[in-house]
């Protein structure tokens, strides 16, 4: 499977992720070796990720997240219950909505 070319529109989101990551560090003010060793990156990958590589790791953008406490921010952005439609839609779609 050849891999298709990356939106624009998903490199201005990643590019502008990044730059609220770099913008919390600075907020709490921590050093880029400071979040990427609490996420247990390197200094390097925290670079991609603060400058909006849309094919950085998953798991360490995450571990920056978790690093900056925002992970759960995170978590909640993409939940589907915490918006008017998914509550709407929950029901009707999914059946019994089962909640961990």
């Amino acid at each position: 499977m050849v891999a298709r070319p990356t939106s624009p529109r998903v490199i201005e989101a990643a590019e502008s992720i990044g730059q609220q990551v770099t913008t919390w560090r600075k907020l709490l003010r921590l050093t880029a070796t400071q979040v990427a060793d609490r996420a247990g990156i390197s200094r390097g990958t925290l670079r991609r990720i603060e400058q909006g590589d849309p094919g950085v790791n998953f798991a360490a953008f995450l571990s920056v997240m978790r690093a900056l406490g925002q992970m759960d921010r995170v978590v909640t952005a993409t939940d589907p219950y915490e918006t008017d439609l998914g509550r709407a839609r929950a029901d009707h779609v999914l059946g019994q909505r089962v909640r961990v």
